[in-house]
């Protein structure tokens, strides 16, 4: 358990880290954004093992990462939207 949860911390560190640096002006502050996908990682190993039990060391990982894709996309902002006139205006 403790392997699935360090795994899960790392994965969810990592894809926080490459949204930050993907998607900065669209997320908010980089200590919130990996703080989140963090323990969102951590969150979803936690639900994918009690879900699925010992011995699924692959699947807790995915589960993991797929909470924290979800948290993280959670936190995005809409991209900034130009002024357009309409055509019949």
């Amino acid at each position: 358990m403790f392997l699935e949860a360090l795994g899960s911390a790392l994965l969810g560190f990592a894809l926080a880290w490459a949204a930050v640096h993907r998607l900065a002006d669209r997320l908010p502050a980089r200590g919130v954004v990996l703080v989140t996908g963090t323990l969102g990682g951590v969150f979803g190993a936690l639900v994918t093992h009690g879900a699925l039990g010992p011995g699924f060391f692959l699947a807790t990982l995915i589960g993991a990462v797929a909470v924290a894709a979800v948290l993280l996309s959670l936190l995005l902002r809409p991209a900034s939207r130009r002024l357009r006139r309409s055509a019949a205006a």
